[in-house]
């Protein structure tokens, strides 16, 4: 699904206009990212919990030339599915 698919479908099933409904869904996208920016939770019960979590320094492989090269730790995004969602996607 697109987001411009997952726009439609907020616009039908609240009954909005478009515009709207993309308008609600920036604003929820840009709450998430910015909370993950500043390192806290973003919980949705029945969907799932974002959070971020360190990736530690390691070695790794140009594949062109097969040079080892040194690839450096990074914070990154990590989500874990809630219960309902699991079940759903069953």
């Amino acid at each position: 699904m697109t987001k411009a698919q997952l726009v439609d479908r907020i616009a039908k099933n609240a009954k909005v206009t478009k515009r709207a409904a993309e308008d609600a869904l920036q604003s929820a996208l840009k709450a998430v990212k910015d909370s993950l920016k500043r390192g806290q939770k973003v919980t949705l019960v029945g969907f799932g919990t974002f959070g971020t979590g360190r990736r530690k320094a390691r070695t790794g492989r140009n594949p062109q030339t097969g040079k080892t090269i040194r690839i450096p730790a990074a914070r990154v995004v990590r989500f874990r599915p809630g219960a309902e969602l699991k079940k759903a996607v069953r």
